[in-house]
């Protein structure tokens, strides 16, 4: 028998579950039909360009996609892992450091910390920073593309925030304990700011793999290339009928949408796949630096 009150709910659950499903069909809806697309055959999509299911289930866009541009998707693969895993654990390693730097008390500090925040709203401008690679010989080169997106501000501010909710007293007895800065640093912060490193981990990440600009104006060389600048082609070639890829999509049984979808489903995947072992990371990640306590 059960004897808990049923949950009442009030207009703003109403209205939040109302709204946000609205917007979980927005972003579902689309990607879902872009899935399909890529499954199905110019026929199937001519008569019925939006479906629930594939008209007629067909692997030719994908075998297009991998086994006419593969050397070039390939490289595109390699080299986006690389910067991203590079990127990704230097800068984390960087702006963890500086977190937990500005989260202790020495000389300086507050002139160092308004010299990083001042970069948050004055950069130096595009050509500035253009002309100063160039200078540095780093012109058509991976390592610029990792030193580029290594550091944010941001994050550096959210994780000083979590490092300086930690209580003062647990430092303190891992002092007492004959533990060192380093020791306190490795073994007692670390492990509670998990949840912060996580998330911006992923920020980190997500941020490296999507990054196309800056590998657009940086990367000269035709051999090099990331997975945002191969997808950027693919799009741009559909509306180009003169361009390679579209000329060789019209000799098989593939299509120019149906590649187009299929290339950005092989870019998100890798994302998607790694997304749902972070994401329990999220709220808890967000919350511990968001105020500090």
């Amino acid at each position: 028998m059960r004897t808990g009150k049923r949950h009442k709910w009030t207009g703003f659950e109403i209205f939040s579950t109302v709204t946000l499903s609205i917007l979980l069909l927005l972003i579902v809806i689309p990607f879902w039909n872009a899935v399909v697309i890529s499954l199905e055959t110019p026929a199937a999509y001519s008569q019925k360009p939006f479906s629930w299911l594939p008209g007629e289930f067909t692997l030719d866009n994908y075998k297009f996609l991998f086994f006419k541009n593969g050397a070039v998707l390939l490289t595109a693969y390699r080299t986006t892992i690389l910067v991203t895993a590079a990127g990704t654990l230097l800068g984390m390693t960087v702006m963890v450091m500086a977190a937990y730097a500005f989260s202790r008390k020495f000389p300086g500090k507050k002139l160092l910390f308004f010299a990083m925040v001042f970069t948050m709203f004055f950069g130096g401008g595009l050509i500035p920073t253009y002309l100063q690679i160039r200078r540095m010989g780093m012109l058509d080169t991976y390592s610029i593309l990792v030193l580029l997106g290594m550091i944010s501000t941001y994050n550096i501010i959210i994780m000083k925030n979590g490092f300086e909710s930690v209580p003062v007293d647990l430092q303190d007895a891992a002092m007492i304990d004959g533990a060192n800065d380093l020791t306190i640093f490795g073994r007692v912060m670390l492990p509670l700011q998990k949840p912060l490193i996580a998330t911006f981990s992923l920020f980190l990440a997500v941020g490296y793999w999507n990054s196309w600009y800056w590998p657009m104006l940086l990367l000269q060389s035709g051999d090099k290339t990331v997975l945002q600048m191969f997808l950027r082609s693919v799009v741009n070639s559909v509306g180009a009928r003169a361009d390679s890829v579209v000329s060789e999509v019209a000799k098989t049984d593939s299509f120019p949408q149906g590649v187009k979808m299929a290339a950005v489903f092989a870019v998100m995947l890798p994302v998607m796949v790694v997304y749902p072992f972070l994401q329990k990371y999220f709220t808890k990640g967000i919350l511990v630096g968001a105020v500090k306590m």
